[in-house]
């Protein structure tokens, strides 16, 4: 078994999946690992709607300008319910924050059981949501493409390409 560190060194934007279905039992074992993500006041937010066929699924991919989603056998669509979600004493909404680690858990799981996941955010949120006929104040916010990364796939060494620990720590106070 890989440790945490070598796991999440191996993840990585997958653009690029096989034909090959992934069962629904791996993707059921994938979305535990979101379920068990921590949130604000343990209000768990988030509702993910998975799309494996059907014209929901290719109406779907038609919210995202990218082809390559396409070839992705599942889509996660990651939504926030911000009806459920904590608020800080300033009104800062942690909707998102608690859904991210959630989509943070989802892709380390896929990871570790052979699957690729890309994060996308930069889709058409309104229209996937009108598709989707989401219920006010539940929106849509990522879009996780599933699936086992094709044989020639965009796996590049640039994913472990980070700042050094200095420029991203400092001790005892903000000194950047």
């Amino acid at each position: 078994m890989k440790s945490f560190l070598d796991l999440a060194k191996s993840r990585y934007s997958c653009r690029s999946y096989s034909e090959q279905e992934v069962p629904k039992e791996t993707i059921l074992k994938v979305l535990e690992a979101a379920r068990i993500a921590p949130s604000a006041t343990n209000a768990q937010p988030w509702r993910f709607v998975v799309l494996t066929k059907g014209p929901l699924r290719n109406e779907v991919t038609g919210c995202y300008a990218g082809e390559w989603l396409k070839s992705a056998p599942a889509i996660v669509v990651a939504c926030g319910n911000h009806g459920e979600s904590w608020r800080r004493a300033d009104g800062k909404d942690h909707c998102d924050i608690d859904l991210a680690i959630g989509v943070d858990h989802i892709t380390l799981a896929a990871t570790e059981n052979g699957l690729g996941t890309c994060w996308i955010c930069k889709f058409d949120a309104m229209r996937c949501a009108e598709i989707l006929k989401l219920p006010k104040g539940v929106a849509p916010v990522v879009l996780i493409p599933l699936g086992y990364p094709a044989e020639k796939n965009n796996y590049s060494e640039r994913h472990l390409v980070r700042k050094p620990i200095e420029e991203i720590v400092s001790w005892e106070g903000y000194s950047f």
